[in-house]
């Protein structure tokens, strides 16, 4: 019966967008208040989401809580059931709103964000229950949620100054697309005291990017579903059927007292992760090697920058590194020779490259190094600029300063590997 009444909720939902004055009871966004995570708990067991015995919510400081188990699950189980009625999709969210985000998304794809408008869907859609209060279904899920971010949108310009290029690059980015998101939403149905107000917006963007899954070209976030944390070693992952339930299973035997998590993206490079979601991975077994300024030099050849990885423990250097500088120092010294070992490097031929590694090796050497020093020396620069700031005034400094160690600490171990090869 729960989930007759909320499709009765929702099915009244486009009529809230004639309401502009924003009701008594809206969530507290005040950095001070406290998360009510288990009374979210309980109205999402009565709204219908299902969960394995020993699945519930923890904390270790009280502000980010996680699922884990505290009995054994074999692999293959069904750990959380969320029904289609209690989830926030962009699909859902395009049918509630008809044709009312048009000019809206239109703004969108004329700033290059066409892949982002299934995002904006959930953003207002977010915007919209909050603008509700106490009146809508998802109230005590909203209250529910951290109300302070480390993402790249939350960053400031002093933030930027105190990361790498590549991470600043990245949080610069988050934060471009949520000023064109905060440009998007004058042009909704939402009321005045919502489009103006810059921390309702940006918090609402947090949720979305934060919370939601891509399925199938679908943003999707599931109640409940939601509170599973990032994990380089995975123990579940999450799907949607063709009804548009949420199912959670086990992928591995998962031990009592084990975190439930899933993979919020590529565990290889920590740097996307620590951007988008502001946090630092520190189980990542390596990072982008901060070649930026070769950044033409990687997309001629064909690389990600997934593919150019530092690796932490170890030092090791991945092979498309030494192909980008390598061809990188061709083209400054013998164009020719650098057309040649594109060539060897787009067929795929191992034993020219390997001639052409062999012949410049040196100068291979002496460019790594001399980027390896520099950005060292540049890491020490920018942890001495964050560490000069008031930490009050720049709650992320310390999540920065996590970020510049775990790159120095990998920098440092690949020095000590090229200055003995």
């Amino acid at each position: 019966m729960k989930f007759v009444l909320l499709a009765s909720a929702i099915a009244k939902s486009a009529n809230a967008f004639s309401y502009k004055a924003l009701p008594t009871g809206v969530v507290n966004l005040a950095s001070s208040v406290e998360r009510d995570v288990y009374t979210m708990a309980d109205w999402a067991a009565s709204y219908g989401v299902q969960q394995a015995a020993g699945v519930q919510l923890t904390s270790y400081d009280g502000k980010d809580y996680f699922a884990a188990t505290d009995q054994d699950i074999p692999a293959g189980s069904p750990v959380m059931y969320v029904p289609n009625d209690l989830t926030f999709t962009s699909s859902k969210a395009a049918m509630e709103f008809g044709g009312s985000l048009g000019e809206a998304e239109a703004q969108l794809i004329n700033a290059g964000l066409e892949d982002k408008v299934p995002l904006f869907r959930v953003f207002v859609k977010i915007l919209l229950e909050y603008e509700k209060g106490e009146n809508s279904p998802w109230y005590t899920w909203l209250n529910s949620l951290p109300r302070i971010y480390n993402t790249g949108a939350s960053m400031t310009y002093a933030c930027f100054d105190c990361l790498p290029p590549y991470a600043a690059w990245l949080a610069l980015t988050e934060r471009q697309n949520f000023v064109n998101f905060q440009k998007a939403a004058k042009f909704t149905p939402l009321g005045e005291d919502i489009v103006t107000n810059v921390t309702v917006l940006k918090w609402a963007y947090n949720v979305a990017i934060t919370r939601s899954i891509e399925w199938y070209g679908d943003r999707c976030i599931a109640p409940m579903a939601d509170m599973l944390n990032h994990g380089t070693e995975t123990e579940v992952e999450v799907s949607y059927d063709e009804n548009g339930d949420c199912y959670v299973y086990t992928t591995t035997d998962v031990a009592a007292g084990s975190p439930l998590r899933m993979s919020y993206g590529d565990p290889t490079n920590p740097s996307p992760l620590f951007a988008t979601y502001g946090f630092l991975d520190e189980s990542s077994p390596g990072t982008f090697c901060k070649l930026m300024h070769m950044r033409t030099e990687m997309e001629v050849l064909g690389y990600r920058f997934s593919d150019l990885l530092f690796y932490k423990e170890t030092g090791d250097i991945s092979p498309a590194v030494f192909d980008v500088v390598l061809y990188n120092v061709l083209n400054q010294y013998d164009p020719g020779a650098a057309n040649s070992f594109y060539d060897a490097v787009m067929s795929g031929d191992e034993a020219t490259k390997a001639q052409y590694h062999d012949q410049y090796w040196q100068y291979t050497k002496e460019e790594l190094q001399k980027h390896v020093d520099g950005t060292l020396k540049d890491l020490d620069k920018w942890s001495e600029k964050a560490q000069s700031y008031d930490i009050y005034t720049h709650p992320r400094v310390p999540l920065i300063l996590q970020h510049n160690q775990f790159v120095k600490e990998t920098f440092l171990n690949v020095k000590a590997n090229l200055d003995n090869m």
